[in-house]
């Protein structure tokens, strides 16, 4: 009985191609897209769960009160680790890890910029990270080790065995051993192609052995005793809450306090916000969206199935009733369909399982990530059978429930009517998808009109026709020669310095002091080291003046933003004292705000001093882009010949602080996309179901003389009505939804009204452009063949 039904299934499909290339496409893509998404949500949840200490696995995070307010962050001082292994027996092993940095590599006649981090020796005996050589215990032990990645092994020796013990001069002046050679897993958050060791670290930095200082971060590994019971966490996480008192004293003082918590580190990906020094959600969000449009587009699918198979009901319903008389019972007639069903659905799922297969170099590189089908993962083949088998029972339930009840006297007699009901959930269908598409339509727009928003908005600096170059070598020890040469090159407008780049880089303090500052008060300032012509080269409005070479005194005075002016208190601050770290200079100049990060935080109060700068910012002549480019790699190249040459531009480097709503907006503009493309089908189907239904009615009509206009208006305004109701419908949903995304912007566009009414009349004029080739189609119709009987 099975194979009859199934010869029948594939005779159907054969017999009416259209029908069945409509659904199959339908349910595709609806598969395709799904199945992507779902890889991607599966990829993010394996992000970091590759260690196998995974559990005991925890990151040291800050919760710091000053100003009235509490903020959590990653930050803690380089000196933390040690002592958190030292003080506390619970901790069997404590490592920090820093901020990636970029430095210049060179192995013999080899020459390249890698980037990397600084690491605790604790740092492989935490994480499960393969050792290609060396051992986990000696790798970053020693100050002058480095432990460097397959691909930098090979890259400057050869293999890995060949780099052990092998020479890298770094910045042309400090020589390290290689100690281990790494294969990183691609589900790591955590990117580097080389480790320097913590020891290293401080030599180079002291000032980051300051208590006061957090800009390095902080993982630990709780004890496991010998039943694999690990300690209590919130215990650890209580005995270590208060340690930042011991080594600053004078925090209360000041009215500020910091307090140690932890984060489970499995959890740190996807849980990545805080607001008020609590989690509060993170990339999970990301995940949660793209699963429920998953699940939409799959339901979108699947209900284009029920209306086109709803749509060729009538010309199914003589076969069910020659069924029906002649015994079958309504279970097999159920089964009958619902395995016609099956059957495409898996023809569907291999077309949808080849599409994700040429999609998948291109969805890596736009969301950079490394999926791959695992024909081998016990969890990839569930998600294809659940797919399958839910897609197939949905897709096929309405149509098999619906056939299999038909009367097969009334079917044989040619009355077949359909309920009242039957006709609302149809179209309650149909409202459904179109809702769907609304809100994807309407958040695309929002999505994009904020991302526009960003890359215009006046950002308080001119990062148009600006650049960015590392400062090292000769660069750094005679700046002041290469600043000199460059200006007088063609193309070059103004050359300064600074400790990162405008919108990246700060630290943060609260030592800072004034004549009346209240004794309690405790107010974080960004702050940063700049060179000569800093406002020049940034195109920032100063009131007062930037550093000069003609006041040798600007070495101890300081800049300030409106932001810091208000929070000081200063009503005229130029020429006012100001105490930074203890040393007492001049304000001779306050900066117009600028934006120092993205848009999400609001504008912090800012300090600039003089001082050498990591970064060489270069601003270039309007229209001679071309020329500073070559002005500039020339000198460089002549000047500091031992390091390679490398620029970013500013607008580049502004981008990726965007780089998440980015890749949400460009994919949410594909699901829209393909969301409405679907709902088309589905509304192609009941347009054709419906002219069907209508086909004396419209002879008669004609007959009577109506119009084709008459009789395509007469088609189409019932669907009209279906998407008017779904608009009113998804509207405030959106609003609703979409509200609460711009919450975590401090700056954002307005929810206007005419976004809602654009997205609307989108929906209405796609709606007509699907409906207008059946209603034409019937409208086109000879009577005489329409009012023939059958």
């Amino acid at each position: 009985m099975v194979r009859n039904y199934l010869k029948i299934a594939w005779r159907n499909i054969a017999n009416n191609k259209s029908f069945s290339a409509i659904n199959i496409l339908g349910l595709a893509l609806g598969m395709a897209c799904s199945l992507l998404i779902l890889l991607w949500i599966q990829n993010e949840f394996r992000v970091d769960a590759y260690n196998a200490n995974g559990p005991q696995l925890y990151n040291v995070m800050e919760r710091q009160f000053f100003d009235g307010k509490v903020e959590a962050g990653s930050g803690t001082p380089g000196l933390l680790p040690d002592e958190l292994k030292k003080e506390f027996p619970e901790i069997a092993y404590a490592a920090g890890i820093s901020w990636e940095q970029e430095r210049t590599f060179s192995v013999g006649d080899k020459l390249n910029k890698e980037k990397g981090r600084w690491a605790g020796a604790d740092w492989f005996k935490m994480y499960s990270i393969p050792l290609l050589a060396g051992t986990a215990e000696t790798a970053l032990n020693a100050p002058t080790n480095i432990a460097i990645s397959q691909k930098l092994a090979q890259n400057y020796f050869g293999s890995p065995q060949a780099a052990m013990g092998k020479s890298i001069r770094i910045g042309n002046k400090d020589d390290y051993q290689v100690s281990a050679v790494f294969d990183i897993p691609p589900t790591s958050s955590v990117t580097y192609d080389y480790l320097l060791t913590w020891k290293d670290m401080l030599n180079h930095n002291e000032w980051l052995k300051d208590w006061g200082t957090s800009a390095t971060q902080t993982r630990i590994q709780l004890v496991v005793d010998r039943n694999g019971v690990m300690d209590d966490p919130a215990r650890v996480e209580a005995k270590i809450k208060s340690l930042m008192k011991k080594h600053n004293p004078d925090m209360a003082k000041r009215g500020s306090d910091i307090q140690l918590f932890l984060q489970p580190y499995q959890e740190a990906y996807l849980y990545s916000n805080f607001k008020n020094g609590y989690q509060d959600g993170g990339r999970i969000e990301y995940v949660r969206l793209f699963g429920i449009v998953a699940v939409f587009i799959l339901l979108i699918a699947c209900i284009n199935f029920m209306n086109l198979a709803t749509a060729r009901s009538v010309k199914r319903a003589r076969e069910v009733g020659v069924r029906k008389v002649v015994g079958a019972g309504r279970g097999w007639l159920i089964g009958q369909f619902i395995g016609e069903a099956m059957v495409l659905t898996s023809i569907a799922l291999l077309i949808a399982l080849g599409t994700v297969w040429l999609l998948l170099p291109t969805f890596n590189s736009l969301t950079d990530k490394h999926i791959t089908y695992q024909f081998t993962d016990a969890t990839f083949w569930a998600i294809l059978v659940g797919m399958t088998l839910l897609t197939g029972l949905i897709a096929g339930s309405y149509p098999a429930l619906f056939l299999s009840s038909l009367n097969p006297i009334r079917v044989l007699k040619g009355t077949i009517r359909f309920s009242s009901g039957a006709r609302f959930f149809r179209q309650g269908l149909v409202v459904f998808q179109f809702a769907l598409s609304m809100l994807l339509i309407i958040g695309t727009i929002i999505v994009y009109r904020q991302i526009n928003f960003i890359q215009t908005k006046n950002l308080g600096f001119d990062r148009e026709g600006m650049l960015y170059v590392s400062s090292e070598g000769e660069l750094e020890t005679k700046y002041d020669t290469f600043k000199e040469e460059l200006l007088q090159m063609p193309g070059i407008q103004a050359v300064t310095k600074m400790d990162g780049t405008p919108t990246n880089g700060f630290g943060s303090t609260s030592n800072v002091q004034w004549p009346g500052k209240n004794p309690k008060a405790s107010i974080q300032f960004q702050f940063s080291k700049v060179g000569y012509d800093f406002t020049k080269t940034l195109n920032v409005k100063v009131t007062g003046r930037d550093f000069s070479k003609d006041f040798g005194a600007d070495s101890t005075n300081y800049l300030i933003n409106e932001t810091a002016a208000r929070r000081i208190g200063y009503k005229d601050p130029i020429g006012k004292p100001l105490t930074l770290w203890g040393k007492t200079g001049t304000i001779v100049g306050v900066l117009a705000d600028y934006h120092q990060s993205s848009m999400h935080t609001a504008i912090e109060p800012f300090i600039a001093k003089l001082g050498e700068g990591q970064i060489i910012i270069v601003r270039v002549q309007p229209g001679q882009t071309k020329q500073a480019l070559t002005s500039l790699e020339t000198l460089a190249r002549q000047m500091n010949p031992k390091f390679p040459f490398r620029y970013r531009f500013a607008d580049e480097a502004f981008q990726t602080l965007y780089r998440s709503e980015t890749l949400v907006g460009t994919l949410a503009n594909y699901f829209a996309f393909l969301a409405i493309f679907i709902s088309c089908l589905g509304l192609f189907g009941l347009a054709a179901f419906m002219a069907e239904q209508r086909t004396k009615e419209i002879g008669v009509r004609k007959v009577l003389g109506a119009s084709v206009a008459s009789i395509i208006a007469l088609l189409s305004q019932d669907f009209i009505k279906l998407v008017l109701v779904a608009i009113l419908i998804s509207s405030p949903v959106a609003w609703y939804a979409m509200r609460q995304w711009l919450q975590e912007y401090a700056y954002k566009i307005d929810l206007d009204w005419w976004v809602f009414a654009l997205a609307g009349l989108l929906a209405i004029g796609i709606a007509l452009l699907t409906i207008s080739f059946q209603s034409i189609k019937a409208a086109l119709m000879n009577p005489v063949t329409s009012l023939r009987s059958e």
